[in-house]
């Protein structure tokens, strides 16, 4: 099979290489799949870039969590029905060396979720990290119906989902994004009110489009530089939920402020939910493509040998919506 794969952590250009390999086969509690596209999320390149210093301990690596294509052979301890199934993947690099930027990948099947027949393989492959950390940001605390909540960056790959998943959930969202295309994006979304989180002072705008009310819950995507002005936004006891830090990864927390405010702080990582966490979301994942009720933002569709590419795109981070390889 041609996959995409490194074997040294570097910028993309110089490790990511396509090399022919041995087709995996499916073992104990595995399928395999025949994959037809690969999505390719921060975590991907940041793991490729040496973020995860033993990840190459076992040999190379064949990058990327997320994808979508047909299952072809099922492992042992699984039903022979799933052959010829339509899914979408997710985890599939997590904590192993082999992920979906490959014309194949033998994984648990638990991993494999179907499909339905009306979704196509790109919006497929972009389910996984972007709209399960959505959902958890959303549900983990409790229902959103009749509250308000923040959703910092809502034009992102996670914050538009959020947005989507909140207000179809009963709740008023306020949105921050830093121009009026990624606002557009964000009302379209299902926010109420968008305001622009790279002037200063957003928090107290936030509050003014909230009727002058701090709000009950912010699901935030730089947990760092966005916390003074989320101390500014969020009620007390209210729920701050954040899934990232890339510009401090290591911030500076004004507890006492914090404390006085009585908040329930909850950090989201799909890799960490728990089980039943992820059932849930994939059960309302199915029940919201079925119905056609989730909106898909693409940036970029691209074939597999142009995945240094896609992976410095990502890198870059001036896109909105998801970067796709198609396989095959």
């Amino acid at each position: 099979m041609k996959a995409a794969c490194y074997s040294e952590f570097g910028p993309a250009g110089e490790v990511l290489q396509i090399r022919e390999l041995e087709r995996p086969q499916p073992g104990q509690g595995e399928i395999l799949v025949r994959l037809a596209a690969s999505s390719v999320n921060p975590s991907d390149v940041k793991k490729r870039a040496g973020a995860s210093p033993g990840l190459l301990d076992g040999g190379f690596i064949i990058p990327h969590s997320d994808g979508a294509g047909v299952i072809e052979a099922v492992g042992a301890g699984i039903s022979s029905a799933r052959i010829g199934e339509r899914v979408w993947v997710y985890q599939a690099q997590h904590e192993r060396r082999f992920g979906t930027a490959a014309e194949y990948a033998a994984l648990d099947a638990r991993r494999a979720v179907p499909l339905p027949d009306h979704v196509d393989f790109d919006t497929g492959a972009c389910i996984g990290i972007p709209v399960m950390t959505s959902h958890r940001c959303v549900f983990a605390d409790g229902p959103v119906e009749g509250r308000t909540v923040v959703v910092t960056g809502g034009a992102g790959r996670v914050g538009n989902y959020a947005v989507q998943w909140a207000s179809m959930a009963g709740a008023r969202v306020i949105a921050t994004a830093s121009n009026e295309a990624d606002a557009e994006a964000c009302r379209q979304a299902g926010a109420a009110a968008v305001v622009n989180h790279r002037q200063p002072g957003w928090g107290a705008r936030a509050v003014e489009a909230n009727d002058g009310q701090r709000v009950d819950r912010v699901i935030d995507s730089e947990f760092g530089a966005n916390l003074p002005e989320v101390l500014d936004v969020i009620r007390t006891s209210g729920t701050l939920v954040s899934y990232g830090s890339a510009r401090l990864p290591e911030p500076r927390f004004p507890f006492y402020r914090a404390m006085y405010l009585d908040l329930l702080i909850r950090l989201v990582i799909v890799y960490a939910m728990p089980e039943a966490a992820k059932e849930a979301a994939i059960d309302d994942i199915h029940e919201a493509l079925s119905a056609d009720r989730l909106q898909h933002r693409f940036a970029r569709t691209l074939p597999l040998d142009d995945v240094a590419e896609a992976h410095r795109l990502i890198e870059e981070g001036a896109l909105r919506g998801s970067v796709v390889l198609r396989i095959g």
